[in-house]
């Protein structure tokens, strides 16, 4: 059947087309087609299904490596910012660090330490975004490696506070020019059957970054030299150095591409890089159609500080609102004491430094497991269920925790080793379930809620929302650490299930359609409900999808 229009069941773009659509029938109120050897399904998107369906990517072909070397490639930038995450907690406990610095492990100068990276991050995003958006994804990340390369030379040869807040100044910078395009690059280049897996990747590069970090800290504390503390701060820029290299080798956004008047080229990207080659596949056509029905050469991507589509229009206020829910709740979880670890190791006993060290990368090592398999999921999982329930079971974990700690204060100096180990086990438990809950979805959530021209605007405002958050939880951490001890853990318990019904009444479900199919979901009265609609298909015994099955007066 030549040049038919696909009409989206989620009154997304139409789409012409020399291909066989799906067909439309009719069985009846709750009934579906009894075809021999062919079963319904039931999926979020029926156009998007049969276009993966019949547009099969071999996974390891020179343009898939392409792909993959890509992605890694914005990996390696969530790793730099990863990094850090377990640097200085474990670097302040060193007494080579102390004899230079004298800063102590808690307290308003290790919060000044802590967070004037995140100061950085909040000035840096918003220009982040005019770059990105001016020279395209791949040169926006290069330009953030130049400049964590400077800070990384600055703190690495600091021996004053004064030198080294600059320095933290300086990689906040260009951490935050790296993760403003990183995302949305891995998300634009990725077919739209690996977007969840790609994107959730990108963000455990937190990991990739955080667990050798913790390891290099623990391998080097034992040098008695101020090398000990030097050399984890100089290889905080080696992920960078390997980015800069590799942009050279791999494309550029095709969202990008065609919102700068350059659509051949994005047309290009696609049959190469989506359509094994062939123009008239039927995953090409589809993108393609609806990457020109959704991006403009005169998008507000070419007006650098308006930011209104996301406040003023009923679509663009409910994306923004997963955007802040994400990088609130992302933040402001009960994770961000994981800057403070070997603090909190310290207070339920643990008082050696190798062991707290020991188990920082212990920590590290079992979050990344958490968030690596909800990663290997995350294309499949649907998205609000898994934040409902992940995050009152963080509030479970937290609870657990803080009684615990609470009974072993109780103690005094007596404590009790089983009490000890309870409170060390559920912490840990909170770390997995919330880098399960969490770590991937923390890039998938916002990459997808926002459309091509607002997305690298969106994404610097969640760096915004998410360096102030963390600037929060660096600053006052330590002070709240010092003040109150493990009593601080209990305003996270309550938050936590205040996230989890903010996420059942304002999630908005996103799995199983395009980026641009999500634009009728975000038009309609409540987009909730309109998210969660179901279509049905039928497939054939050979794979093919031939019909749609729809109720009665649809």
């Amino acid at each position: 059947m030549d040049d038919s229009k696909l009409s989206n069941g989620g009154g997304g773009a139409t789409v012409s087309a020399s291909i066989e659509p799906v067909i439309v029938v009719s069985e009846g109120a709750g009934k579906t087609a009894n075809i021999e050897g062919a079963k319904a399904k039931e999926v979020q998107n029926a156009e998007l299904y049969a276009a993966v369906q019949e547009s099969e990517i071999k996974s390891w072909s020179k343009e898939s490596r392409t792909l993959y070397l890509a992605i890694f490639t914005a990996f390696l930038c969530a790793c730099a910012n990863g990094y850090d995450g377990s640097l200085l907690t474990g670097i302040v406990a060193m007494d080579q660090f102390q004899e230079v610095f004298h800063s102590g492990t808690t307290g308003p100068t290790v919060s000044v330490l802590f967070s004037l990276y995140t100061v950085g991050s909040i000035i840096g995003a918003p220009f982040a975004a005019i770059v990105a958006d001016k020279l395209g994804r791949r040169k926006t990340m290069f330009c953030g490696g130049v400049v964590i390369i400077i800070g990384t030379a600055i703190i690495a040869s600091s021996s004053t506070i004064p030198q080294f807040v600059v320095g933290r100044f300086i990689l906040g910078l260009g951490i935050a020019t790296m993760t403003v395009s990183a995302p949305a690059y891995a998300i634009e280049i990725s077919p739209p059957h690996w977007r969840g897996r790609a994107t959730g990747f990108y963000n455990c590069g937190w990991f990739g970054g955080s667990i050798p970090a913790a390891a290099i800290v623990f391998g080097t504390e034992h040098i008695q030299s101020h090398w000990a503390w030097r050399v984890p701060l100089i290889l905080q820029a080696f992920a960078c150095v390997i980015v800069m290299f590799t942009i050279w080798f791999i494309p550029e956004s095709p969202r990008w591409l065609m919102a700068n008047g350059k659509t051949d080229e994005a047309l290009d990207f696609l049959v190469k890089y989506h359509g094994n080659g062939n123009p008239n596949s039927r995953l090409v056509l589809l993108e393609i159609e609806e990457m020109r029905e959704g991006i403009r050469l005169d998008g507000i991507d070419k007006r650098p500080w308006d930011y209104r589509p996301l406040l003023l229009t009923h679509n663009g206020r409910w994306r923004f609102i997963q955007v802040i829910m994400i990088s609130v709740f992302g933040q402001f979880s009960g994770n961000g004491l994981g800057y403070f670890n070997t603090t909190i190791f310290e207070q339920i006993g643990i008082k050696s430094v190798s062991q707290q060290l020991a188990y920082n990368l212990l920590n590290s090592v079992l979050s990344a497991v958490g968030a690596l398999t909800a990663v290997s999921l995350t294309d499949k999982m649907r998205r609000r269920p898994v934040l409902i329930y992940g995050t009152f079971a963080c509030a479970v974990a937290l609870a657990l925790n803080s009684g615990l700690s609470a009974a072993l204060d109780s103690q005094g100096k007596n404590i009790q080793s089983s009490y000890a180990k309870g409170a060390l086990a559920s912490y840990f438990l909170f770390n997995i379930v919330f880098s399960f809950t969490y770590t991937p979805l923390q890039g998938v959530i916002p990459s997808e809620a926002l459309e091509t021209t607002m997305r690298a605007k969106g994404l610097a405002a969640s760096a915004v929302i998410v360096n102030i958050l963390g600037f929060i939880n660096q600053f006052a951490g330590p002070i709240g650490l010092q003040n109150i001890g493990y009593k601080y853990i209990f305003v996270f318990v309550g938050w936590d299930v205040l996230e989890a019904i903010a996420w059942y009444f304002f999630g908005v479900e996103s799995q199983g359609r395009t980026l641009e199919q999500l634009e009728w979901v975000y038009d309609q009265p409540n987009p909730v409900k309109a998210s969660q609609k179901i279509d049905k298909v039928i497939v054939q015994a050979d794979g093919k999808v031939s019909e749609k099955v729809v109720e009665d007066g649809a």
